[in-house]
């Protein structure tokens, strides 16, 4: 089979767990246990591992159509599907606890998919696909029917149960195939639960009550919450994408719901982004805080707070799981194909042991961002964590590192690190009367000052007139776009200009596209985003206005984003959703908003 465009799919999530499910009805991903666990379905990397398919018999032929869209502040999935002989929605969710309301939304997720079958018009006969294979598709599991028309499948440590309505389903020797009809006004309600072969069991709910009260979980999360900016549509669901990506229980943004989807397809730039990244902490941060969302943001830092511990001799990590663990070394599954065979197909993250030099002054500055809600005085272990992180810049500042894009070959002298190093130290000045005696603003404001010269002589390059990409070098990198929005130095300032006019002339694209640097086949979105604030920071809104327009037009029509946009057929690549690129939007947006801002 030929894979889906990443476009089709939509995204649920039970802020636990996520599932992708395609325009074709289905279900191509998901990971029960948590985000970064093994997945039960994962055909999106290899079209023998696993699905659940749930779609009239027939679908794609003459006269069929799909239409879908959330219910508003949701990420509950409505798919019409129009046939020849009728109309039928299906609604998909993952669960939310019985009465879990707002922030309690995931923090004891019964790990249930719940689909709702809905009769419009005419009479539709469905057909159900469910094939499972646990593990990442190591395994098959047994399937064993069970009084009440349930089947049971079980292999390893994942037990699923697959409930149909009452309908008797039948056991096939590798999947459940059924077929049923549905005619008008009627709704039949299948879920798939989750259990642990040495662990809970799977929790047995009714999906039609289920369904409802999810809603009302996602509706009461979203009451919360005010923005009075401009996009206001755009910006409510993109922060409802972030809250989807929040692993309740720890505070942790995961950077994307999967692994491996390609940069480029055939290529091998296939990472996993089920964790959360240091990096991303202050433009998540920033993004919560526009979207007014200040408990994610608190919950956020305390997790934040807690993983990186009490330092030692060693960089701050650039990345933890979800509950806080270092170790994410990374492996292959080379038993999967990839996505449209794009090998290999990872798991774990080896970035978590390279040098990115520009990680604590993202933290640093979400600290200066929160400094009002947390105390006059620190607390000791915040803070030792803005002592330990200031003192690791001033120490290391002065080396190479593998940059924001988390290069795997050698180490070079990144402007964008050395950048957010001077953000660390100047933060960490602003912040030296709640550190207490042990706190060094001269020493640090010294250091500070020495980064910023550094920067200036050594980044700026006369011969393009423009901040490269690391010192010496003639290469443009559109990371160089977030200087004026860390204020390191004004949008107006000459210099900047040029550098701004070089990217969009040399990285940019007539739609609005940024790509990285100029041997980069795709275009960015995040940097495309950062160029939104650039212009804005110049006194040109209506340029970055109609480039917003522009960019934020090339979501999928559920408004998702994946990483990237294949500047060729204009296909969305990388993982999806993209925790970044939607963070780039709320950043952008009130920007539009409140040009001085942050």
């Amino acid at each position: 089979m030929t894979q889906p465009p990443i476009s089709d799919y939509g995204f649920l999530s039970d802020s636990r767990s996520g599932a992708l499910v395609g325009v074709d009805g289905s279900i191509d991903w998901w990971c029960p246990h948590r985000f970064d666990g093994a997945s039960v379905f994962g055909r999106l990397l290899d079209p023998d591992g696993g699905h659940f398919r749930l779609a009239p018999v027939g679908a794609g032929g003459p006269g069929y159509r799909v239409e879908r869209a959330y219910r508003p502040d949701t990420l509950i999935l409505r798919t019409v599907h129009h046939t020849p002989h009728g109309s039928v929605s299906v609604t998909d969710a993952l669960a939310a606890e019985p009465g879990a309301r707002a922030h309690e939304l995931g923090v004891n997720s019964p790990a249930v998919l719940v689909r709702v079958v809905e009769g419009l018009t005419g009479r539709v006969r469905m057909a159900l696909d469910f094939a499972p294979r646990p593990e990442c598709g190591l395994l098959t599991p047994y399937l064993h029917e069970r009084p009440g028309g349930a089947v049971v499948a079980g292999a390893g440590p994942v037990v699923l149960v697959l409930r149909a309505g009452g309908m008797p389903l039948r056991a096939g020797r590798d999947r459940v195939t059924h077929e049923f009809e549905v005619s008008s006004g009627q709704v039949v309600g299948i879920d798939v639960a989750f259990g642990q072969t040495y662990g809970k069991p799977p929790v047995q709910m009714d999906p039609l009550a289920a369904l409802a009260d999810t809603t009302r979980a996602w509706e009461a999360f979203r009451e919360t919450h005010t923005y009075s900016g401009r996009h206001p549509e755009l910006v409510r669901h993109s922060a409802t994408v972030l809250a989807g990506l929040t692993y309740a229980r720890s505070g942790a943004v995961a950077a994307a719901l999967t692994s491996s989807l390609p940069e480029r397809i055939g290529g091998d730039r296939n990472y996993d982004y089920r964790y959360s990244w240091l990096r991303d902490f202050s433009l998540t941060m920033r993004a919560l805080w526009v979207a007014a969302c200040p408990d994610e943001a608190s919950r956020l830092f305390a997790w934040v707070s807690r993983s990186i511990g009490q330092f030692g001799d060693e960089p701050v990590p650039v990345l933890f799981g979800l509950e806080g663990e270092r170790d994410l070394s990374e492996h292959h599954c080379n038993h999967l194909r990839g996505y449209r065979d794009s090998r290999p197909v990872r798991i774990g993250n080896d970035a978590w042991k390279q040098r990115q030099l520009d990680v604590p002054g993202e933290v640093l500055s979400a600290v200066w961002r929160l400094r009002d809600y947390l105390g006059t005085t620190f607390e000791s272990e915040l803070r030792e964590m803005v002592l330990g992180l200031t003192e690791q810049v001033a120490a290391t500042w002065h080396l190479p590192d593998r940059g924001i894009w988390e290069t795997r070959d050698e180490e070079r002298h990144y402007l964008s690190s050395k950048v957010s190093c001077w953000l660390a130290m100047d933060r960490a000045v602003g912040l030296a009367d709640r550190l207490g005696e042990r706190a060094d603003p001269r020493r640090w404001a010294g250091v500070r000052d020495e980064i910023r010269e550094t920067v200036l002589r050594e980044g700026w390059n006369d011969r393009i007139g423009a901040f490269t990409g690391s010192f010496g070098s003639a290469e443009l990198d559109a990371s160089v776009l977030a200087l004026p929005v860390a204020h390191f130095l004004p949008a107006t300032d000459p210099r900047m200009r040029s550098t701004i006019a070089m990217v969009e002339r040399e990285l940019g694209t007539e739609d609005g596209l940024v790509r990285r640097w100029t041997s980069d086949p795709a275009g960015f979105l995040l940097c495309s985003f950062w160029l939104v604030e650039c212009l804005v920071m110049a006194g040109e809104p209506q340029r970055a206005e109609e480039l917003f327009e522009r960019v934020v037009g090339r979501a999928n029509d559920v408004g998702l984003f994946s990483e990237q946009i294949d500047l060729t057929t204009g296909a969305q690549l990388g993982n999806m959703p993209q925790a970044l690129s939607h963070i780039g939007l709320i950043n952008a947006a009130w920007r539009l908003t409140e040009p001085n801002s942050f």
